[in-house]
Formats: structure tokens, C-alpha cells, sequence
């Protein structure tokens, strides 16, 4: 599966804010990559602050242009508020399901968990990170793959409380998918009706 594995800092850079986890760049060098980064000027328009958020989004998820726009019709088909449903969509994908419970420290992380057979939903070996989760389903460590250490070290001090959309049993290594998760519970600081605005141009 295609992937993104170009610099990440130059990424975060670029949207102002530590899209794919906490960044030492960043926190030294908070202005856009390049060589007038620092100085850069440029009057944006609103095309531009529209597809800036598409950009941001994809980064954020770890998903490219291809799978965007399939998940965007797929909440243009659906019932509700379309920016809001592109967000549950995304929040759905088994890969930041994951990443939500504790398992990895990024989505990054957590697609490597999939991609390598660690994890289970309903019992059965699922490794497609995109897969929809849907609300009762359980997403837990393979017995096999419970005494991996970067696990260990990823859950140690998490916060599952943070997410009320999802339950944790660590006991098992286990996590249930409650609900879909509401606008407001989602964390990210996307503005998804700038999303929805550039694709109804």
C-alpha cells in the first residue's frame, strides 16, 4: 500500500502544528520549511486555505488523495453533516483506531501494527489499515504479539479516559469501539467545512 515517507518535520512545519506526533524541529524551527521560510509573506487565497486544510487532513490520517476522495463521497452519500462524517470515517479506519487506544504513539505506528498482523477485530487477524470499524466490534493485541515491547512501552501512562468512544480492557489488551465518536470528541483541529467548501467548487 502507498504510503507517504518523505520528511515529517517538513510537513509540520509547513501547517504550523506536530501533525504526526510530537517534533523536535518544530518546537525550534515553529515557520515553513525553505529557504523564506522564516520571512514569507504571501497573501493566501481561499482556494489555497481550502486545500491547505484537504493537505492537513491527509497528513493527520496518513491517507493519500485517492482514498480522500473515495471517504469524501462516502459521507456525501450519507445522511448528516458531510465534513463531520468525512472526520467519523477517518476516525473509523482500524489504523487510528489503534493509535486511539494506546497501542502505537502514531498512526504511523499503528499502520505498521495492521500491516504486520499484530492486531485482531472480532478475534480474526485483520492487517488492511483501512478497514472500518464499526460501533461493538473489539480490537485487540494478537496472544502472540501481547509481549511485544513497543506496546508495552506505547500503553505505559496512556490515557484511554481521553476517548469516550472507546473502552479498554488491559487485562486482555483489548479495545471495544462504543459509538461513532461526535465533532466534539474528535481532538484534531481540522476545519472541515473548508474541506467540504473545495470539493463542492
Amino acid at each position: 500500500m502507498a504510503k507517504y515517507i518523505g520528511p515529517k518535520s517538513k510537513i509540520s512545519r509547513k501547517f504550523g502544528e506536530p501533525i504526526f506526533g510530537p517534533d523536535k524541529v518544530l518546537s525550534k524551527r515553529n515557520y515553513p520549511p525553505g529557504q523564506h521560510g522564516n520571512n514569507r509573506r504571501k497573501k493566501t487565497t481561499e482556494y489555497g486555505v481550502q486545500l491547505k486544510e484537504k493537505q492537513k487532513a491527509k497528513y493527520t490520517y496518513g491517507v493519500l488523495e485517492r482514498q480522500f476522495s473515495n471517504l469524501f463521497k462516502k459521507a456525501q452519500r450519507s445522511k448528516g453533516i458531510t465534513g463531520e462524517i468525512l472526520l467519523q470515517l477517518l476516525e473509523s479506519r482500524l489504523d487510528n483506531v489503534v493509535y486511539r487506544l494506546g497501542l502505537a504513539p502514531t498512526r504511523a505506528g499503528a499502520r505498521q501494527l495492521v500491516g504486520h498482523r499484530h492486531i485482531t477485530v472480532n478475534g480474526q487477524v485483520v492487517n488492511i489499515p483501512s478497514f472500518q470499524v464499526k460501533p461493538g466490534m473489539i480490537i485487540a493485541v494478537r496472544e502472540r504479539s501481547k509481549s511485544l515491547e513497543s506496546i508495552a512501552d506505547s500503553l505505559n501512562g496512556f490515557n484511554h479516559s481521553q476517548y469516550p468512544w472507546i473502552e479498554w480492557d488491559e487485562s486482555v489488551k483489548a479495545g471495544k469501539f462504543l459509538h461513532i465518536p461526535t465533532r466534539e470528541d474528535i481532538p484534531e483541529t481540522i476545519k472541515e467545512q473548508l474541506i467540504v467548501e473545495l470539493y463542492s467548487k
